[in-house]
């Protein structure tokens, strides 16, 4: 059990490091505003256009760091900051949900696949934490596996769920970092800023994955020592 907890541990460091990063570089660049004047809502309404999307409706939603697409209403939705910056930041991020837009209009097949596992994923979520604690308990109590075995099956597959995640979102921000190079929406400074602070946010996704990935090495582990030892 110490195990389990000493991973959660670091990675939720880590987490938290990246998060903190993430918002640190979101404060910096939102103090730099665009030579265009834009705010992040009129960015996103010129990317909508540029790649013909006329179905997607940019909408404010409260928050910080709340910014996401949803496919299911077709709504970039954008937090104060980004609905109404005149910034790096408030481009970058609205550029960027709108990227997902695009990928839902052509058919992204990563964003498909994910999309596709959100119901499963749900109702798996439902029932992993307590089989997971359950099946833990039976194993270390009576050595019989099978429960955790079912937990453990459920967590890889929100581990999967959080790897299919990464290329989506790195695929987002190089849509919205190639279209707004192309059609000239930024100086080059102001560019290198988005650029930087998307990664920051890609990286919130990546340490998100990798301790999934430990967690689940760890559990995997247990099922394999308990087996070695039958």
């Amino acid at each position: 059990m110490i195990g389990i907890y000493l991973i959660t541990f670091v990675f939720a460091g880590i987490g938290m490091f990246v998060q903190w990063r993430l918002k640190s570089k979101f404060q910096q660049y939102s103090e730099v505003g665009l030579q265009n004047g834009l705010s992040g809502r009129e960015i996103a309404e010129k990317m909508l256009r540029d790649n013909n999307i006329f179905d997607v409706r940019i909408v404010s939603v409260e928050g910080q760091l709340t910014d996401h697409y949803n496919p299911s209403d077709k709504t970039v939705n954008l937090s104060p900051d980004v609905y109404h910056g005149r910034s790096v930041s408030a481009a970058a991020v609205a550029a960027h949900e709108c990227g997902h837009a695009v990928q839902h209009a052509v058919a992204y097949s990563m964003l498909q696949f994910r999309s596709s596992m959100v119901p499963v994923l749900n109702l798996a979520n439902n029932f992993m934490p307590i089989a997971l604690m359950i099946g833990m308990m039976i194993l270390y109590s009576t050595g019989n596996k099978l429960i955790l075995t079912i937990g453990v099956a459920m967590f890889a597959l929100a581990t999967l769920f959080s790897f299919v995640t990464l290329p989506v979102e790195f695929d987002a921000s190089r849509r919205a970092l190639a279209w707004m190079e192309s059609k000239n929406m930024v100086t080059q400074p102001e560019q290198d800023g988005a650029k930087d602070a998307l990664w920051w946010a890609a990286m919130t996704y990546v340490a998100a994955a990798l301790g999934m990935l430990a967690q689940l090495l760890y559990y995997v582990s247990l099922l394999s020592g308990r087996r070695s030892n039958d």
